[in-house]
């Protein structure tokens, strides 16, 4: 197989007939989900890529089709009909980790190996803009940023990655459990980080400095085994749950 057929998410073709461009997750995106820490193996990588999403990389040269899986997987497959097929059910057999795919959700190898077999979905709000192998955005003709062409979907395999996609802001994306032990069917439930940290700001008189704000949440259970809860309450705050008034002080929005 040729590289450019084996280039994650990226490998889009563009309405000029033969050309395919290799377009990358942005950085933002795995951060979200833990950054490329939380991941033990990217089976899909491309070969000159510019930032690390997981701790190792298969590219088209090594070929992760052929190659054992192990741990948390990160796998943002190949987009070509057969070769997304073979990734998904290596993905969905090895049962752990997080896949980022369109939301084809009618289609055969949706059927057989997300809904058959996933463990929860995050249908994401809007269409996500790729980056260039370089890092830079990838442009359309008219100087636009070119987003993926189609809505996506995270999907999570194992209950780790699925308590992942759970305690994700709502206002990224729908949830949606599909086979969920009760502990984390109760998280998706659960207010979400924004409505939790808004709604603990709106209680306090006047505002509050981040590390009162930690201590808070510290034993909240939306922090359980989350080592990295408090880079996770600076992003939500700096989403719109709370309104920074000075350095290190926060209110309520």
């Amino acid at each position: 197989m040729t590289a450019p057929l084996f280039a994650g998410i990226g490998g889009h073709q563009t309405p000029r007939r033969g050309r395919t461009d290799v377009w990358l997750t942005p950085p933002w995106l795995l951060e979200m989900l833990g950054g490329w820490q939380a991941f033990d193996l990217d089976p899909c990588a491309a070969v000159d890529q510019p930032w690390r999403t997981a701790r190792q990389h298969y590219t088209v040269n090594e070929n992760g089709l052929l190659l054992p899986w192990f741990g948390e997987v990160w796998c943002n497959p190949p987009y070509s009909r057969a070769l997304l097929s073979r990734f998904m059910a290596r993905m969905a057999e090895h049962g752990r980790g997080i896949a980022l795919i369109f939301a084809r959700t009618e289609t055969a190898t949706f059927f057989r190996h997300v809904w058959d077999r996933a463990t929860a979905l995050l249908f994401w709000r809007g269409r996500i803009d790729f980056l260039t192998p370089d890092g830079t955005p990838q442009e359309r003709a008219d100087g636009k940023a070119a987003n993926s062409g189609a809505p996506s979907v995270l999907c999570a395999y194992g209950d780790r990655a699925a308590e992942t996609l759970a305690e994700l802001d709502a206002s990224h994306g729908q949830f949606v459990p599909l086979r969920l032990p009760r502990s984390v069917v109760a998280l998706a439930l659960a207010p979400t980080w924004r409505e939790a940290i808004g709604a603990w700001l709106r209680r306090q008189r006047g505002p509050v400095a981040l590390a009162d704000i930690y201590r808070a949440f510290a034993g909240h259970p939306k922090t359980a085994g989350n080592p990295n809860y408090q880079a996770k309450i600076r992003q939500v705050l700096q989403e719109g749950a709370g309104v920074r008034v000075s350095r290190g002080q926060w209110s309520a929005a």
